[in-house]
């Protein structure tokens, strides 16, 4: 089993890290060995793996689609979230984007959506917006949740939350208006709510043409995960599933760099959303 940083070896550490970003995006930066000792240690004891090389050249063997790969790729993503994360795009969506929604059915896509925190929370934003202007959104709303981790998803799809994640930005409020209590220690999301939200396995270093255009896209808090030109690559093919005039959130330490063609900035006071051109 590796247990630190010193039982990879540079040139180990340097395969594994060019074959997952081959395959996720993920960019690691130099002297990250103790993060995959720690996320893989187990994985490798039970693969009976002593190396680093030996896991890299059997997920090579294995190809795209296998459960190691899976497990890896599972293993070494970020699943750090909350309810109403940030505030102020909620705030936005709620107050700005949701009036001028009056064409057609509003389409929501939450990229990166981890345990399900973020599209929950904008569907809540949606029927608190429905409640104070009935009528003024065209019925048929629909936010994509998509992430990249398999085991996430579906601990996402469930819906079902324990005390101590429900507690993470949710309001007293809100907890018992959009939520069902299970048991002592488990909430579910209300139907109205969840009904919204589509669940979906993606790797956003694929094609995304398939899922559509959308009026607004959440991409918050994973773009710093990549390289610069795939952050770039990203964000055009995003600017291309927006439709005209569409919006993009990016999270608080994430900015759009070379893209002035493609969105403009409006201020909010506070935060900032990209408008498509």
């Amino acid at each position: 089993m590796l247990s630190s940083s010193g039982s990879i070896s540079p040139q180990g550490y340097d395969r594994f890290r060019k074959y997952l970003e081959k395959e996720s995006g993920i960019s690691l930066s130099d002297n990250k060995q103790y993060l995959v000792a720690s996320r893989l240690g187990k994985l490798l004891e039970r693969e009976k793996f002593t190396k680093i090389e030996e896991l890299v050249a059997a997920l090579e063997r294995s190809g795209r689609v296998s459960k190691l790969r899976e497990e890896v790729i599972n293993a070494m993503t970020t699943n750090e979230t909350l309810w109403f994360r940030d505030s102020h795009p909620f705030k936005i969506l709620k107050e700005l984007i949701l009036p001028q929604m009056d064409k057609r059915p509003v389409r929501i896509w939450s990229a990166a959506s981890s345990t399900g925190q973020e599209p929950y929370s904008i569907s809540m934003i949606l029927e608190e917006y429905k409640q104070l202007k009935p009528g003024a959104l065209k019925p048929g709303e629909k936010i994509i949740a998509t992430d990249i981790c398999t085991n996430i998803l579906q601990h996402a799809k469930q819906a079902e939350y324990d005390s101590l994640a429900i507690a993470r930005g949710l309001s007293p409020d809100n907890q018992n208006r959009y939520f069902e209590k299970l048991s002592d220690s488990v909430w579910k999301v209300k139907p109205h709510i969840s009904s919204r939200v589509e669940f979906k396995h993606l790797n956003l270093i694929d094609s995304f043409t398939t899922l559509g255009k959308f009026d607004v896209i959440f991409c918050r808090n994973v773009l710093i995960y990549f390289t610069a030109e795939t952050k770039l690559d990203i964000l055009k093919r995003m600017h291309a599933s927006l439709n005209p005039g569409g919006y993009l959130f990016l999270g608080g330490s994430e900015a759009l760099s070379g893209l002035s063609s493609m969105f403009d900035i409006v201020q909010c006071h506070p935060g900032i959303v990209y408008k498509a051109k």
